[in-house]
């Protein structure tokens, strides 16, 4: 039974009420109903705290507490020693951030301590001593830097989010023993820092993830000053976040999610507003304070569309976190804080576990399914003994793992994102995700001393992960180590660029617009046109994504920087001593670490456990094999400083100094065997390069009855002609054929679109496509619109 539960059950019977050590929760209104039903929320409900996997994290929630108690010691300035927070009106802006982060640092702190008195299991629960402690160092906080007459300093969202949520928290976990004058003066500060005015207009930083922050910290002022004012101007809210957008911040139609403008973040910022909504919604679910907007079905359709397709085997994938890749280890209190692409994605399968008590019983069971899949398939970092997780969220998840629920296996199919431009390709077995950038989306961010060297994220960098390999690709300390002038997929200048190159917060943006693809949703034909972060690199990349390959092309390569340009096929992290076999056109290579070779006219290269890499019609193959040390705090500065070394195997193509319109062609075979990749060698009959030119790149697959083609430039590739640039893929199945474009200009010019082919008749298209001509030939006009969508028409082949 839940707390809510007793809750009513004494309050229909007048009963005394008392549950737990902490004294006796007093329920008289809808606001004590809430702050109890926000306790289970952050607290959990229906676990044994004596069993796995909750047994060891409180007992370790106690440990942690008792240390940092032991060393807090109030004074002038600072709570801890090594947490000043007064500001001595410093000479740089950083230098306040820093102070107004140690602020906030030290009310987590205390909510630590909060969360160890209060769970059962954790050595300090209902520890006297420790109570006056915490009481003692919230007043402190309070009166010497976050109350009502304190102006703020460094950055707003210590202020008006990170500092007023932990306030919160633990007021609403110690609320028995606050007194009304505590109360009513906390509640005052928070009103002062986060006044209503924070979220009258829908702009700056009261947008996405900021504004469901901002609508957390207004719901549980209500809650704790019983303000019926403020609960209702919380949920009302957050009704802007709800809508489409078109531009900037939040969801986007084809499921992309932008914050800052211009960095694609459903892995981060997204998981944070999707968690913060999933703790709104069942907050307020049930009360008069209900959230009953039509517009918040867009977040639960979010699930689906912009959260689910970037998990794999439990993990989020990197192109869409931002600059939370750099932080890796960091330097936290007792011990080093680890983030990785598998603790982001627990958090996000979090956050859909507590969604779905605020879901449809279809959505609830689908999702349920999906939770259970992950969970099952997450063995390179499982879920429930995550580090990301508290005590709550394992719980409800664990609640699912035990449960009636059919366990769904990873999906299949393509899915792209024109509007972050973002593509995810999955396949039995392995899944794939290429990161681009354009006038409309960042090469990389970074900000707050964060991703200081990201520069070539945005470069065409290919990301895949195998059902049993690869998993931890990216995980293993792969940001601290790699070189990051070779990610793999980008083709880049060797330009020195220096930390934070290009700008903060997204300014890193080309000057290109060509950007997208076109897929019917099993493959696709995606393209990049690629000018260089601070360097005069211009390059045309594709992607071909098919049944079992990812087909690459580039064109166009050209550059005048006094400096070599690369491709790059691959940078595999093999660990901390991986020794996997590389193999090129059947012969295998030494090694020895520092081996770097040539390899010239290479068919085919193979990675042991890995994968394999074609060349079509052969080409001059680099590949090295090295060890690399760095550091997180290498390229962020909160990162810890303790060196770490990984095993690196490299395999790309030179194009060297300053190259005149150079090229390449190379397929990725994610899971393929040795043999398997010698065999897709020699069948030459497998694959047409139908153009790998500035102007146009395609294939034909007859296999697949496919033909893709990206038209950098109006023209006729094999037997299609388009009158503008366009994204063209054609599939044909027996009599029937599905033609599907994009113009990824996104300037809303028609294209006139002709398959030389019979068409009998066009069975199907959407809104945007306009018959012209069937019969010997099949002419088409689409206007594709301005966010870079896929149009679709059906036809009857002649």
């Amino acid at each position: 039974m839940t707390r809510r539960t007793l809750l009513l059950a004494a309050l229909a019977t007048s009963a005394p009420l008392s549950l737990t050590a902490t004294g006796p929760a007093h329920a008289a209104d809808a606001y004590d109903t809430l702050r109890l039903k926000w306790r289970d929320l952050i607290l959990g409900t229906g676990y044994d705290a004596t069993a796995e996997p909750y047994a060891s994290r409180l007992t370790t929630l106690g440990a942690t507490a008792a240390d940092l108690r032991a060393g807090m010691r109030p004074a002038t300035g600072s709570l801890w020693p090594d947490l000043p927070y007064a500001d001595p009106e410093p000479d740089t802006d950083s230098e306040s951030y820093t102070y107004s982060g140690n602020l906030g640092t030290s009310y987590n702190r205390l909510r630590t301590l909060a969360e160890a008195y209060v769970q059962p299991g954790t050595g300090l629960t209902g520890d006297s001593g420790l109570l006056t402690d915490l009481l003692t160092g919230l007043d402190h906080l309070h009166t010497e830097a976050y109350n009502a007459g304190q102006a703020r300093y460094g950055n707003w969202w210590n202020w008006q989010i990170g500092i007023p949520q932990a306030l919160l928290d633990m007021s609403t976990l110690l609320y028995d023993h606050l007194g009304a004058t505590r109360i009513a003066d906390w509640t005052a500060a928070v009103d002062h820092f986060v006044p209503d005015s924070a979220v009258s207009a829908y702009s700056g930083t009261s947008t996405g993830a900021n504004r469901v922050d901002l609508c957390r910290v207004l719901a549980l002022r209500g809650v704790l000053g019983k303000s019926a004012a403020k609960l209702a101007l919380a949920r009302d809210a957050l009704s802007p976040v709800f809508p489409y957008v078109t531009s900037g911040d939040g969801l986007y139609a084809d499921g992309s999610f932008i914050q800052h403008t211009y960095v694609p973040y459903p892995g981060t910022y997204g998981a944070v507003m999707l968690g913060g909504l999933s703790l709104l919604f069942a907050l307020l679910n049930g009360s008069e304070w209900e959230v009953t907007d039509p517009g918040r079905q867009i977040i639960l359709d979010s699930v689906e569309k912009a959260y689910a397709p970037f998990l794999f085997n439990g993990l989020a994938m990197d192109g869409v976190s931002g600059r939370a890749i750099s932080r890796g280890v960091q330097k936290s209190d007792t011990r080093a804080i680890l983030q990785d692409d598998h603790l982001r994605g627990h958090a996000i399968i979090a956050c859909v576990a507590l969604l779905a008590q605020s879901a449809s019983t279809s959505e609830r069971t689908r999702w349920e399914s999906m939770i259970k899949g992950w969970i099952a398939r997450a063995s390179y970092r499982p879920v429930l003994t995550s580090d990301a997780l508290s005590v709550a969220q394992l719980a409800r998840l664990k609640a699912i793992a035990d449960g009636p629920a059919t366990a769904a296996p990873e999906p299949t199919g393509h899915r792209l994102f024109p509007c972050m431009d973002r593509a995810v390709h999955r396949r039995p077995g392995w899944a794939a995700a290429v990161s681009m950038a354009s006038n409309r989306i960042t090469h990389y961010e970074n900000g707050n001393g964060e991703n200081l060297r990201g520069w070539h994220t945005g470069s065409g960098m290919l990301y895949w992960w195998g059902a049993g390999f690869g998993n931890g690709q990216y995980s293993d300390s792969f940001w601290a180590t790699v070189d990051p002038m070779r990610l793999p997929g980008t083709t880049a200048s060797r330009k020195p660029l220096t930390d934070g190159e290009g700008g903060a917060w997204g300014a890193p943006r080309p000057d290109v617009r060509w950007v997208g693809g076109a897929t019917d949703g099993t493959y696709a034909a995606v393209g990049q046109y690629l000018k260089g972060l601070s360097s005069t690199l211009l390059a045309k990349k594709s992607w071909f994504f098919l049944d079992d390959a990812i087909v690459c092309l580039g064109a166009g390569i050209h550059g005048r920087d006094g400096t070599g340009v690369e491709t790059i096929l691959d940078n595999r992290n093999l660990g901390a001593s991986g020794t996997h076999a590389l193999t090129v056109d059947g012969t295998a290579q030494p090694t020895a670490l520092g081996t770097n070779a040539v390899h010239p006219g290479a068919r085919w290269a193979h990675i042991a456990g890995f994968g394999g890499y074609v060349l079509p019609g052969g080409a001059d193959l680099h590949t090295l094999r090295e060890s690399r040390t760095g550091a997180w705090s290498d390229i962020n500065t909160g990162g810890t400083t303790t060196p770490v070394t990984r095993r690196y195997l490299t395999l790309w193509l030179d194009h060297g100094t300053d190259p005149t319109w150079a090229g390449y062609a190379y397929a990725v075979l994610p899971g393929a065997s040795a043999a398997q990749t010698a065999a897709r060698a020699a069948d030459t009959g497998r694959l047409t390069i139908l153009a790998n030119t500035n102007e146009q790149q395609g294939v034909h697959v007859p296999a697949l009855g496919l033909t893709g083609v990206n038209f950098w430039l109006a023209g006729t590739v094999g037997d299609v002609t388009v009158s503008a640039p366009a994204s063209v893929l054609i599939r044909q199945s027996g009599g029937t054929a599905t033609v599907c474009v994009s113009g990824p200009l996104r300037d809303g010019a028609s294209i006139d679109l002709t398959w030389d082919r019979a068409v009998s008749a066009v069975t199907s298209h959407d809104p945007a496509v306009q018959v012209l001509a069937t019969g010997a030939r099949l002419t088409l006009r689409i206007t594709p619109g301005t966010l870079g969508a896929v149009h679709t028409a059906q036809v009857t082949l002649g």
